[in-house]
């Protein structure tokens, strides 16, 4: 477990968030609207956008448990990682080529991307034990996500100047630099991933064992999580509970910027929002943490639930820019922290002998977030355009939509007795 093997793990973090930040939370959803859609009906392009990434979310949510137990059960994850990896990197790069109109080729381009990058990083949490320990690995983990953070940011940083000043670059327009945002995107996640590629060993299990043998023997081992988790009122509470919120948290950082498009802010306004997400979101995952630990991990969910409702609120209220940068402030106060937190409170209520099957468990439903609420959104939208005189109304109201997700959350959340959940743990 060499620092070398550390630093290559944690740098597949940096090279993979340039697409969750560029292209998915990004790019992406503007370009869609103004240049592969329609830009004259936005509710309809925000349905297509939700769609899609339904849909991407729906395919990844079914191939994780069969994904899961290849990767606890042989000695395949690099290998698949290796796989998603390049077929994220591949459709990512793609992007930069399609041209105008061709929204529903985009759409399926940007449903492989997604696939990609959500299956690859099954596999890179699958490694996580190979090259830390018990002393150390909650501080690899945290420097993944830390260089994550970074390595997004400074990647979209460089997008945002060359969509604002293209000609800098030697481009000819904020088109061309937005496609050349894409290419750059599959440059950097290929590139960022051959320290792990090449550094990072993984440790041999079931040697003699094939990937249909892994495959068949995994879906038993996963049916019988299932049953255990059936048995555990507190944990499969908590489950449902947190597959509600999440939900809500990904369909905000998945549709933020299709909504502020649909509000006519200019590209440079909502790339500038999401770099400040991420620079706060840095320093604010930390210090949320803390006071998590002051008030409580439970009362901490809370707050987070609390933050989201409040900023979905300000949201349907926003009608300039220092307005939506108040908002991307606070998305960059809760994001991080309330992700870390339902990490944290879940490996209290679940019995320590099968830590890696019961998260194996939440990692599935973690991809099944942002299954509803972007179709939730984008159907909302769209079928209040026909009742509202203008676009911008029904957006509103599709994005507040989305607060049922959260209040459904609080509300089953509030059913959770963690100290009946750390009892029984404790006793299995």
């Amino acid at each position: 477990m060499s620092k070398k093997q550390i630093y290559s793990w944690a740098l597949y973090d940096w090279a993979n968030s340039a697409f969750a930040t560029t292209v998915m939370a990004g790019f992406f959803p503007i370009f869609f609207q103004e240049y592969w859609s329609n830009p004259d009906n936005v509710s309809l392009s925000t349905f297509y956008l939700g769609l899609g990434n339904s849909i991407a979310s729906i395919i990844v949510a079914l191939l994780a448990p069969i994904l899961g137990a290849i990767a606890d059960r042989g000695s395949f994850k690099k290998k698949f990682l290796i796989f998603f990896a390049f077929l994220g990197a591949v459709m990512t790069l793609g992007l930069g080529f399609i041209a105008q109109g061709m929204w529903p080729i985009a759409l399926l381009v940007y449903i492989f991307s997604t696939i990609g990058f959500s299956g690859a990083n099954i596999f890179y949490d699958s490694l996580l034990p190979s090259i830390s320990n018990d002393n150390n690995i909650d501080k690899v983990s945290a420097l993944g996500f830390s260089l994550g953070y970074l390595g997004g940011g400074i990647l979209v940083i460089i997008n945002a100047a060359m969509v604002n000043f293209p000609s800098f670059f030697g481009l000819s327009s904020v088109v061309e630099a937005t496609q050349y945002s894409f290419i750059s995107v599959a440059i950097w996640w290929a590139v960022f991933s051959i320290p792990l590629l090449v550094f990072v060993k993984e440790e041999k299990v079931n040697e003699k064992e094939s990937i249909k043998d892994s495959v068949k023997n995994g879906i038993i081992q996963f049916k019988n999580t299932f049953q255990d988790i059936k048995k555990l009122k507190v944990v499969a509470t908590f489950l449902l509970a947190y597959w509600l919120y999440i939900d809500g948290v990904d369909t905000v950082v998945r549709m933020a910027a299709a909504f502020a498009s649909t509000l006519e802010f200019s590209t440079g306004d909502i790339i500038g929002a999401l770099v400040l997400i991420q620079l706060v979101a840095f320093v604010a995952t930390l210090i949320y943490i803390k006071i998590s630990n002051y008030i409580g991990l439970k009362n901490g969910i809370y707050l987070g639930i609390l933050g989201y409702v409040v900023i979905i609120i300000c949201g349907f209220f926003v009608e300039n820019v220092a307005q939506f940068y108040i908002v991307a402030f606070l998305i960059g106060c809760f994001q991080g922290g309330i992700q870390s937190i339902s990490r944290s409170l879940y490996s209290r209520i679940i019995p320590e002998n099968k830590a890696a099957e019961f998260y194996g468990f939440y990692n599935m439903l973690g991809k099944f977030a942002a299954v509803f609420g972007p179709i939730l959104m984008g159907s909302v939208t769209l079928i209040l355009s026909n009742n509202f005189d203008d676009e911008i109304t029904a957006a509103r109201y599709g994005l507040l939509s989305i607060m049922i997700l959260f209040i459904l959350g609080a509300y089953v959340f509030s059913k959770v007795d963690i100290a009946e959940g750390e009892a029984i743990a404790k006793n299995l």
